[in-house]
């Protein structure tokens, strides 16, 4: 089968002028497939980058799920995003790593690194100095919101060497934007806003906590402890505990 096809080229000395030839398909076919495997060759080499927005919500409550790739599957080990204006550095500890909060006894029924192990922790019960707690579902985090003390906590973490390890398995970060809940799922984006002075950020929660300790067990009843770069950014690292609104967000890529 051939295939007439117009080419425009110029004569020398003439004006330009279109030119029939004809072509054989198969060779049309060919020249065709091959452009087609160039895109898709450079298609693949390049790099794609997650950028995540916050989503305006227009009823009360909020969903903290995302869409995309912000959680570790099984042959991932650093995962880097962004959410706005904050940047996400999240890397997956090696299972010998000493835990944040030593406290925590178990997960599910399980070793606290089996259950990381088996990514049997999102919402799973566990135990912490005897004390039994239940995390709430998916579907009641969605609507989550709570005004509250709030506490930084892992100041001794930077002395660790090799760091220390949050209750899902992460690398702990006293730099980084997290924080420890007792309740939510692991982990969850939730936006903190110091009322105390307005400022308001974007944190990750991968870790649990804040639990009553020996010495004050009233720090029980805060409801978020954040890392050290978290309390920087919303100004009270110095007075070590503040009044906050914390509310989970829904985020979609963007």
């Amino acid at each position: 089968m051939m295939i007439a096809v117009n080419f425009l080229y110029r004569v020398p000395h003439e004006s330009a002028r279109v030119n029939r030839v004809t072509v054989p398909f198969w060779l049309l076919t060919i020249v065709i497939v091959a452009l087609s495997s160039c895109s898709v060759l450079k298609t693949t080499a390049s790099t794609i980058k997650t950028v995540y927005r916050i989503a305006k919500s227009t009823i009360k409550g909020t969903i903290w799920v995302v869409r995309g790739t912000y959680q570790f599957t099984k042959e991932t080990t650093k995962l880097v995003y962004h959410i706005g204006k904050f940047t996400f550095e999240v890397i997956r500890a090696p299972l010998d790593t000493p835990l944040v909060n030593e406290d925590l006894q178990s997960i599910d029924g399980m070793p606290v690194t089996e259950a990381i192990r088996l990514g049997r922790v999102k919402t799973a019960p566990y135990t912490v100095k005897g004390s039994r707690y239940i995390p709430m579902t998916v579907a009641t985090a969605q609507a989550y919101e709570e005004t509250g003390l709030a506490s930084w906590y892992g100041e001794e973490t930077r002395r660790l060497p090799g760091g220390s390890m949050t209750a899902n398995g992460e690398l702990f970060n006293p730099t980084g934007l997290t924080a420890a809940h007792k309740y939510l799922p692991l982990p969850t984006h939730v936006q903190v806003t110091n009322l105390e002075n307005g400022r308001s950020i974007i944190v990750r929660v991968n870790d649990r906590g804040p639990f009553p300790s020996q010495h004050n067990p009233d720090s029980g009843n805060r409801i978020i402890d954040l890392s050290r770069g978290a309390a920087e950014q919303l100004g009270f690292v110095e007075q070590g505990v503040a009044r906050v609104h914390v509310e989970t967000i829904q985020l979609q890529e963007g």
